[in-house]
């Protein structure tokens, strides 16, 4: 049991010599890490320092590991110009719906007629209509989808193809 007026010499004792916490080795860590990302410490002073920081029983033997780093928060590095968010191309984004659904029905349309056990001038109406009427679609939205991309470019200019490795030749 601690002698009466024995917390009042602990509170007079140097903070060098009063035992280290968890909390204080882990705060110590975070500095050493701090440093290494800082180019401060190579990978071996880092490595040497945290196993010495783990092992420290005292604040004396924590401050020996950060003495000759800079004290407070690491310098931010400086901001990044931020990209602008492109706006979204709903043209393009409802061509290709609208190519999709009719090329859905078309196709339903075929399955249909070639499903189908007679051979009625109905069905090949019906199919020649939905083929001519497809194509006709796939053009007109592709022209749309075409002319919104030339308007997002400076110049009126579409944007290069992505290179591939292979190549036509």
């Amino acid at each position: 049991m601690p002698e009466p007026g024995h917390d009042q010499a602990a509170r007079r004792a140097p903070q060098s010599r009063l035992r280290a916490s968890h909390a204080d080795r882990e705060q110590v860590i975070d500095t050493l890490k701090d440093a290494f990302v800082q180019d401060r410490l190579t990978k071996d002073e880092f490595d040497a320092r945290v196993s010495h920081a783990l092992a420290s029983r005292t604040h004396a033997d924590l401050a020996a590991l950060t003495a000759d780093l800079p004290a407070g928060p690491p310098v931010a590095p400086p901001p990044r110009k931020a990209s602008r968010p492109r706006p979204e191309n709903t043209a393009v984004k409802n061509g290709v719906r609208v190519i999709a659904a009719t090329t859905f029905l078309t196709g339903a349309v075929w399955a249909g007629a070639w499903q189908g056990q007679t051979d009625s001038q109905v069905w090949s109406a019906l199919v020649l209509t939905f083929t001519l009427v497809w194509v006709g679609i796939v053009i007109f939205a592709g022209a749309v989808m075409l002319e919104s991309r030339r308007h997002e470019h400076p110049g009126g200019q579409l944007p290069p193809a992505p290179r591939s490795g292979w190549s036509p030749s």
